[in-house]
């Protein structure tokens, strides 16, 4: 029976095992070979010797090349080499699958993230990306693990929305009409009557109106799902389709927003440094320098948390030349989140009570008319990580709020109804799992952080 190659151990030292996976590299002699297998179960992947005593030894080897996948069935023996404590002397090898050597891409060397990008369909077998695709399950799980061992429910909010929760407008249409013979109205615009839905209807970009209703029933919801944003940002830290997890809490304002996220942040980063040793070795070694002692550091640090108000009055008295000059009312730009929380804090800062204006229509707002109860959590090297509020519960204030955003009100009658019967303070946040990953990793573009990546002018895969 096989084995995966991270679940050996030296208690398995003189026993017969089979191991399955792809030819990392081979190399030949008369008399013997060495070829390390990786299964992707683990970073290193197991060395196999074969020899004269293996089956069928050297016609088989004539047919393996990098690539290849393989079936060996040996003996395990302890390594004479210092770079592993075991090896799998072979004593039989199938060749599952070929691998023709001339075209294969992935040859032994360097290859560039951009180069990697166009083979996504095959990146998963070099190091960095198995070690990130270990390490994105992990985070993965332990966001699970971290709601469920706190008492949230797990939900799934819908993809197809017909309402806009971020007020945007960048949206992408969810349409069955046949669009060379679009049907329109009397005023000669298109009848979204005739669409699937009956109405207009978009691929979402948060599922968090939909779990603010089940959080107004049961308490603590999250949702771990794909969101989508059709904006034409060609950058290093934006895609149209990514993940977002977003946990919603009823009896709960600012402050326990505040908590939650910095308790789950750590959550997570002492699970991957538990749980994801070798892998973090390889970031630290080869991604980026020093990136378990920055993730150590978060872990040792309390958050800062930080009124908006003085934020601008920090950076305006900063002896640092910003690209972007900061007033109170404006949105802080990346350069100016990561001087808070890389230079002046040294250590991650919850940014609060964020000009009204600026801020989304569902936020709380504060006695001061002029603010909400709005959280950001700012970290080194990425800047925003995790965007949130306390969300207004007061009908009257809601509504006169999206009367001032102009937002139609038929299209939330829905939301506007939990205001309406047994309202309760609730808040919750939201946060990209893409960046996540990306700031665990020390990687540098986002699009090498999830499997497919989704951006302007690229659907592939």
């Amino acid at each position: 029976m096989r084995i995966r190659i991270k679940d050996i151990k030296e208690k398995d030292i003189d026993k017969i095992i089979n191991v399955k996976g792809w030819v990392r590299s081979i190399r030949n002699s008369k008399e013997f070979s060495f070829i390390v297998l990786n299964d992707g179960s683990n970073l290193a992947g197991l060395q196999i010797v074969v020899d004269q005593n293996t089956k069928d030894y050297p016609k088989i080897i004539e047919k393996i090349s990098t690539g290849c996948s393989l079936s060996i069935t040996g003996k395990l023996v302890k390594s004479p080499g210092k770079e592993q404590a075991f090896e799998l002397k072979a004593e039989s090898i199938e060749i599952l699958g070929e691998c023709d050597a001339e075209s294969y891409p992935l040859q032994k060397k360097k290859h560039t993230f951009e180069f990697l990008r166009t083979i996504a369909h095959l990146r998963p077998r070099t190091n960095t990306f198995g070690a990130i695709a270990r390490t994105r399950n992990a985070l993965a799980y332990a966001t699970h693990k971290f709601f469920q061992e706190n008492g949230f429910l797990y939900l799934n909010s819908p993809i197809i929305t017909a309402s806009d929760c971020e007020g945007a407008g960048q949206m992408f249409r969810v349409t069955t009409l046949d669009l060379e013979k679009l049907p329109k109205d009397k005023n000669g615009k298109i009848n979204f009557e005739q669409d699937f839905f009956g109405k207009s209807t978009f691929l979402t970009v948060s599922g968090q109106l939909e779990g603010e209703t089940y959080a107004c029933a049961l308490s603590d919801i999250y949702t771990f799902g794909p969101s989508f944003r059709a904006e034409n940002s060609n950058t290093s830290r934006h895609l149209a389709e990514f993940w977002m997890i977003e946990p919603e809490m009823a009896f709960a304002d600012l402050k326990d927003d505040m908590n939650c996220a910095e308790n789950y942040l750590k959550y997570c980063l002492k699970y991957v440094l538990e749980n994801c040793q070798e892998d973090m070795n390889f970031f630290d070694k080869f991604i980026q320098k020093g990136t378990i002692e920055k993730l150590q550091h978060i872990l040792n640090n309390p958050f800062e948390r930080l009124d908006y108000t003085k934020a601008i009055d920090i950076l305006k008295n900063a002896s640092k030349n910003f690209e972007y000059s900061v007033e109170w009312g404006s949105d802080l730009q990346s350069e100016h989140e990561r001087y808070l929380a890389e230079e002046y804090f040294k250590k991650p800062v919850i940014l609060i009570n964020y000009p009204q204006e600026i801020k989304s229509f569902y936020m709380k707002q504060n006695n001061d008319n002029k603010t909400v109860a709005a959280m950001d959590v700012l970290i080194a090297g990425v800047g925003e990580i995790i965007g949130g509020s306390q969300r207004e519960d007061n009908l009257d204030l809601l509504v006169k709020r999206m009367d001032e955003l102009n937002l139609p009100k038929e299209n939330y009658w829905w939301y506007l109804d939990l205001r309406k019967y047994g309202s309760v303070p609730h808040a919750g946040f939201g946060l990209g799992f893409e960046r996540l990953v990306l700031f665990v990793t020390g990687m540098e573009n986002i699009r090498d952080v999830i499997p497919f990546p989704r951006y302007p002018g690229h659907a592939e895969f």
